[in-house]
């Protein structure tokens, strides 16, 4: 047993559209965009990661970036194994005599299906995972804001991640009502570049369309302290000349209203279905809100407004459901809630 557990590796994996991280020994060892570099010509991996984002959209004939998981699931089954297993060589890039036998905990979205339930342990399977254990999304992410998940009492968890956002209400170890849309990050993306295209005839690519985002993104079009103008440089669609175009926080607010609606439909939509006990649970308690879309500026004061439920922001949104999957790792045995 002792050489065995020399040779095992425990790590958690928070497996998301937009960024994959890994924990290993309570530490975050791998934090990167959830993207890979192939070439086509030889099916190899160039990179993974961020060096994999730095290519994204200056790509020639035989090199192609792939994002293996969109909406959450897994889209490329190979490029999602690929991934995985450069991810996890990040963590022993000096042990090159073997590669351990891997424990893992795979986060995935609580809408899955069987299938993609198998997608997602096939490839962590063979990536090199010998006991691969899956919890859901809102459940780790609830675990890492530190909720008490195993108490007689209601707490909701809205996760805002790249592909999707997720809704539940955990109450005794379980989830009791989850609500899955596949409207996120992405869509808030996509958005955004339809706006400049069609509002300021500038075409962008993905990763501008993200920059915005993070600069100049906003869910309310009154901010206290609003962030400065963001310049956008491109090519003018209709003469292909170079044009600079100056970016506020209201306009991007105006863009992305749409989409945050069908958020607060969704959340609506969860509360209506819990029981009463856990609704009143909740009211007293307030909403958490985590992921990658929490940190849009006013978003909770949005929700807030809409719901009449106070939303509160985890700290770290961006890495709770990793935080929460680290330590369902630790506590496999104990947690009868983990998908074997």
């Amino acid at each position: 047993m002792g050489l065995f557990s020399f040779l095992t590796q425990e790590i958690a994996i928070d497996l998301g559209t937009a960024n994959t991280i890994i924990i290993h020994n309570d530490k975050i060892v791998v934090d990167e965009p959830s993207i890979v570099a192939i070439d086509m010509k030889s099916e190899k991996v160039v990179a993974v990661g961020e060096k994999a984002r730095q290519m994204q959209g200056k790509t020639h004939s035989n090199l192609k970036t792939i994002r293996p998981l969109r909406d959450g699931v897994i889209a490329d089954f190979n490029a999602a194994e690929q991934m995985i297993r450069g991810m996890i060589k990040m963590i022993n890039s000096g042990n090159k005599l073997f590669s351990p036998a891997l424990k893992m905990v795979v986060c995935i979205p609580s809408g899955s299906t069987e299938v993609e339930l198998r997608a997602v342990r096939d490839s962590s399977e063979h990536a090199g995972g010998r006991e691969v254990y899956m919890i859901y999304e809102p459940m780790a992410a609830a675990i890492g804001i530190g909720i008490d998940v195993e108490a007689p009492e209601g707490n909701m968890v809205v996760d805002i991640g790249g592909g999707t956002t997720e809704i539940a209400v955990i109450s005794l170890g379980g989830i009791v009502t989850n609500k899955s849309i596949r409207i996120a990050g992405d869509e808030l993306t996509n958005d955004i570049m339809e706006y400049m295209r069609h509002q300021h005839n500038i075409k962008i690519g993905e990763r501008t369309a993200e920059e915005i985002k993070i600069n100049v993104g906003a869910a309310i079009s009154h901010l206290e302290t609003p962030p400065d103008d963001f310049v956008v440089q491109g090519p003018n669609q209709m003469t292909a000349l170079p044009i600079e175009v100056p970016v506020g926080y209201q306009e991007i607010a105006h863009c992305l209203d749409k989409t945050i609606s069908k958020i607060e439909t969704a959340v609506l939509s969860a509360l209506e279905q819990t029981p009463p006990e856990l609704y009143a649970d909740i009211v007293n308690k307030g909403i958490w809100l985590a992921g990658g879309g929490a940190l849009l500026r006013g978003l909770d004061k949005r929700l807030t407004d809409k719901i009449k439920i106070p939303f509160r922001i985890a700290e770290d949104p961006l890495r709770a459901v990793a935080r929460g999957t680290g330590i369902a790792l630790k506590n496999v045995d104990k947690f009868s809630f983990l998908i074997r």
